[in-house]
C-alpha cells in the first residue's frame, strides 16, 4: 500500500467528492423548500457545509476505502434530506423536482468543471508548479459528478430514479415499486460486479470530454 500515492488522491479527489455531496444535498433541501416543505431548512440541510449532509459511513468510511485500496474515484452518500410531501403546494411536482434536483445539481457542476478544466488549461501557464494537479483535481471533479448524476437517476428504490418515477404512479403502484427496496443490495452488487454501469456512464463521461474539447477549443479562440 502506496501511502503517499493515497494521499495524493485523496488530495486531489475529496473537493470533487465533497461538492457533489453537499450541492446535491442543498439542492434538493431547496427545491422542497421552493414546493412548500421547509423540513430540510429547518434541519440545516439549506447549506453547503459537509458537515451539514455528512454519514459516517457514505461519506468517511466507505469512500477512503475506495480510494485507498482501489484508487478509483470515491462514491458515497450523505443523509437523506428529511421530507414532509404533505406540505408540498403539488405533491407529484414537489417529489419529482426534489428527487430531480440531485442529480441535475451534479450534472450542473459537471459541466462547470469542464469549463473551469478549460479556463485552467488554456489560461494558466505551463510554468506554473500546480497546474497539472489542478486540472487532475477538476478532472476528478467531473468523473464524481458523472457518477452521482447517473447513478441517483437509475429507477429502483432508495433511489432519485425511483423517487421521479412514484411521482407518477398511483398510491397502490407507489407502495407495490418501493417494495422493490428489499431488493436493493442485490441490485447494488450486480452493478458493482458487472460492467453494466459502466456502460450506463460511458456516454455521459462522453459528454463531457467533449465540453471539455469545446469550451477548450472557444477560450483557445478568444484568447
Amino acid at each position: 500500500m502506496d501511502i503517499a500515492k493515497i494521499i495524493e488522491n485523496l488530495a486531489l479527489m475529496t473537493p470533487g467528492f465533497l461538492l457533489a455531496l453537499c450541492v446535491r444535498y442543498a439542492g434538493q433541501a431547496y427545491v422542497s423548500k421552493l414546493f412548500g416543505d421547509d423540513t430540510a431548512e429547518r434541519d440545516g440541510r439549506l447549506s453547503l457545509n459537509p458537515a451539514a449532509h455528512y454519514d459516517i459511513m457514505g461519506t468517511i468510511v466507505f469512500p477512503l476505502v475506495i480510494v485507498a485500496l482501489m484508487g478509483s474515484a470515491p462514491f458515497g452518500w450523505g443523509r437523506n434530506i428529511p421530507k414532509d410531501v404533505r406540505r408540498y403546494t403539488d405533491m407529484k411536482k414537489g417529489i419529482f423536482w426534489t428527487a430531480f434536483s440531485g442529480p441535475l445539481s451534479n450534472l450542473l457542476i459537471m459541466v462547470a468543471s469542464t469549463f473551469t478544466f478549460a479556463v485552467i488549461q488554456v489560461f494558466l501557464p505551463d510554468t506554473f508548479g500546480f497546474k497539472f494537479q489542478m486540472l487532475q483535481m477538476v478532472k476528478y471533479s467531473v468523473l464524481i459528478n458523472v457518477i452521482f448524476a447517473v447513478f441517483h437517476l437509475i429507477p429502483f428504490p432508495p433511489l432519485d430514479g425511483a423517487q421521479m418515477v412514484s411521482a407518477f404512479l398511483n398510491y397502490e403502484q407507489a407502495r407495490k415499486f418501493e417494495q422493490l427496496e428489499r431488493y436493493t443490495f442485490v441490485f447494488f452488487m450486480i452493478l458493482w460486479m458487472t460492467n453494466i454501469f459502466g456502460i450506463i456512464v460511458q456516454p455521459v463521461l462522453l459528454i463531457g470530454h467533449l465540453l471539455i474539447n469545446l469550451f477548450v477549443g472557444l477560450l483557445s479562440y478568444i484568447g
